[in-house]
């Protein structure tokens, strides 16, 4: 028989990559691969994708062009800032570029003025009225030397309220408390009209909003960058022939564009600041079961006009509570998992909300629904869910319940006849029904195993940091029912999917047979807080004595494998990091430790691999797995360190330029699929461990 090696290899292992941390990717510039600029949900989230705001146009997360230019007249001679054209004009010159929670912030300098550009999400987990709002602050703070007078334009191209620009457009203007607010939609206003992935949305009306008391200009026309570029003056009359196409590629065919000019005046040594607010709205989110649910911040029929005076008033104090949090949480972050890390967690923090559509039940409790970007496009996929949960368990569990919980009704449905979880609702934006593998109709492609394991790993979580146990009650049958299959399926899965898909049925599954004991564990711990001992008591015992067959099933000498029938292979047990979490120690430390020796000596250039089979990994995955690691008690060495530090490298360094893929190649830093996606909220499994962290973030007070 093959003995477990001594935790003696454990330690020299984390000795000889103490030496990683000295050239840790901290020390080098900061490139993330894209920038978020609007970041609310998945139809309204812009992106600039390149090293400099002014190399490319900015982009829907699907790389999808939906311009938002930037210019800026000093003395008589105008210069980009924002976006590649006029390709004719200067670039000002692009000093730094700064990313914080919830803040996108960069500094421009050009004829001895110096402006701050800033792209501000109060996106504040625990404040649901202020996160559901979709409106995101665009700033502007400039100063100079020897009396320059600025002018600055903004110009949204139309396409920002279309799927393709070949489709017609309407545009207008209208006041709302103090606020010049230009708009602009889809001629067709065809709402929720179908479901998919690479699409954008065409419904709804997308929203310029100036504030009065900064004499500022606007304008609906086609021209106004050509204008404002030649003359330092916007056209003079709004355009009015439409419906147009959004782009008819036509001299003057054009529909009009979003305008605005703000006159910043002569500047000195002291800052002068506008802002203004760009914002989406469309009267219905999500569709459920047939039935057509309002966005979250519309639920007691507040109107888009009180919606933006609303958000225009609150701006002083969003804004200084956002300085706060940024500070904080950056702190934080880079206190559990050093600089890497905090990078990593801060460009996926605003990337992990906007995957989602925000919307009101029909009694007002809010619902959650993320869209699987640029993987299928299905909507709340519960294997999306769960690898996103540590941040909604950090930072608002209410929300993780909101997730949870459109699911749950689903599967209490006649219709849902399976024994297990379900894989999905639909496709975004109609969650009326599982459309994955073989839907409701057979048990063909579904995961049996990884979504009921998911279920109750998530449910338990979420019930014990809210405190109660009633959402737990009232879907005691279906829990109930899930575990019951991983009693009988569990401890060794057939050959089926897992949430790793992309890799392919497998029999015997060793990650996902950890799961589902885990998932056990969740079931035990539910029926213990439900007042249940004797459940509580089986299902723990059960539990403990799976993980003991487990370990003797997955043995393979140095490490553990992938399938209990293929020794020599490999694998990430990423699973295991809740049984630390949910403190159940249903398998012992040494398991934990083999794993970890093993994958250090398995690191390259850019990552850990998934397993043995290739060489390509799952981002969440790794900071899962890097996070069973802890930390050496002696305190000579940090293994967690050795595992970010080429994952620094590939955030800074990869050769894909897209907002956060979480599947990529671990060897030449390459994509493999997915981007924008919500599983990169799973992160914050690192901080979510620090069970002291993740106390105050839950608790923390949002004035």
């Amino acid at each position: 028989m093959k003995t477990i090696p001594s935790l003696l290899s454990y330690s020299r292992c984390l000795c000889l990559v103490a030496i990683v941390v000295a050239t840790s990717v901290a020390a080098a510039q900061q490139r993330p691969p894209a920038v978020p600029l609007i970041a609310h949900n998945p139809y309204f989230s812009v992106w600039s994708m390149a090293d400099k705001l002014t190399a490319e146009d900015t982009r829907h997360w699907t790389g999808t062009p939906q311009p938002i230019h930037g210019l800026a007249r000093i003395e008589g001679k105008t210069y980009r800032f924002m976006g590649a054209e006029p390709r004719h004009l200067p670039a000002m010159r692009q000093v730094s570029l700064q990313l914080t929670p919830t803040r996108s912030i960069y500094r421009f300098q050009a004829d001895q003025v110096t402006l701050t550009v800033t792209f501000f999400t109060p996106a504040f987990p625990r404040d649901l009225d202020t996160l559901s709002r979709p409106v995101t602050y665009l700033s502007f703070s400039a100063s100079g030397q020897g009396s320059r007078d600025l002018s600055i334009l903004i110009d949204v191209d139309p396409v920002m309220a279309v799927n393709t620009a070949s489709q017609e457009v309407t545009w207008g203007r209208a006041c709302a408390s103090g606020l010049t607010v230009l708009n602009v939609g889809s001629r067709d206003q065809r709402i929720l009209n179908r479901p998919g992935d690479d699409l954008r949305i065409d419904w709804g009306y997308f929203h310029l909003a100036v504030p009065g008391r900064d004499a500022a200009q606007t304008v609906l026309a086609h021209n106004a960058l050509s204008a404002f570029a030649a003359t330092g003056q916007l056209p003079y009359a709004d355009e009015m022939d439409m419906p147009r196409r959004a782009q008819a590629r036509i001299p003057g065919g054009d529909a009009a564009h979003l305008a605005v000019l703000l006159p910043m005046g002569r500047l000195s040594a002291q800052p002068v600041s506008r802002h203004l607010l760009l914002a989406y709205t469309e009267d219905y989110a999500i569709e459920y079961l047939g039935r057509k649910l309002r966005p979250y911040w519309q639920r007691n029929g507040m109107t888009v006009q009180q919606m933006l005076a609303t958000a225009e008033s609150q701006y002083p104090s969003l804004e200084a509570r956002g300085e706060r949090f940024d500070a904080d949480l950056t702190a934080d972050l880079k206190k559990a998992g050093g600089p890497a890390y905090a990078q990593l967690a801060i460009l996926a923090f605003r990337q992990t909300l906007a995957a989602h559509g925000f919307a009101a039940d029909v009694d007002g409790t809010p619902l959650l629904f993320p869209k699987e970007n640029f993987s299928n496009g299905c909507i709340s996929t519960v294997d999306v869910l769960y690898p996103s949960s540590p941040f909604f368990l950090f930072f608002n569990p209410v929300l993780l319940q909101a997730q949870l919980k459109p699911v749950l009704e689903y599967a209490a449905l006649p219709r849902w006849k399976w024994p297990f979880a379900p894989h999905d609702l639909g496709t975004y934006p109609l969650a009326d029904g599982q459309v994955y593998g073989g839907g409701e109709r057979t048990e063909e492609d579904q995961m049996p195993v990884e979504e009921s394991g998911n279920m109750l790993i998530m449910a338990a979580a979420m019930s014990r940091e809210i405190g109660n146990w009633d959402f737990i009650r009232q879907y005691w049958p279906q829990f109930t029912a899930w575990a019951e299959y991983l009693r009988d399926k569990g401890l060794d899965p057939a050959n089926q999917l897992s949430t790793d898909d992309f890799a392919g049925h497998l029999a015997h599954n060793a990650n996902l047979s950890i799961k589902a004991i885990e998932g056990l564990a969740a079931y035990a711990a539910m029926a213990q807080g439900l007042g249940k001992p004797e459940i509580a008591q089986t299902y723990s015992r059960l539990a403990a004595q799976m993980a003991a067959q487990w370990e003797t099933m997955a043995r393979d000498g140095d490490h553990y494998k992938l399938a209990f029938d293929k020794p020599g292979t490999w694998s990430q047990k990423y699973n295991l990091v809740w049984d630390q979490i949910l403190g159940f120690h249903l398998f012992p430390e040494s398991v934990r430790k083999t794993e970890v020796a093993f994958y250090l000596r398995h690191l390259n250039r850019f990552g850990l691999p998934l397993d043995n089979r290739k060489t390509y990994t799952k981002l969440d995955w790794e900071i899962w797995t890097a996070t069973l690691s802890g930390r050496s008690q002696t305190g000579a060495s940090d293994p967690f360190a050795a595992f970010m530090e080429p994952i620094g490298r590939w955030i800074n360094e990869g050769p894909t330029r897209v907002p956060l893929t979480d599947w990529y190649d671990t060897v030449n830093g390459k994509q493999m699929a997915f981007q924008a996606r919500s599983v990169v909220g799973g992160v914050y499994i690192k901080v979510l461990a620090d069970p002291g962290l993740a106390a105050k973030w839950r608790q923390r007070a949002e004035p």
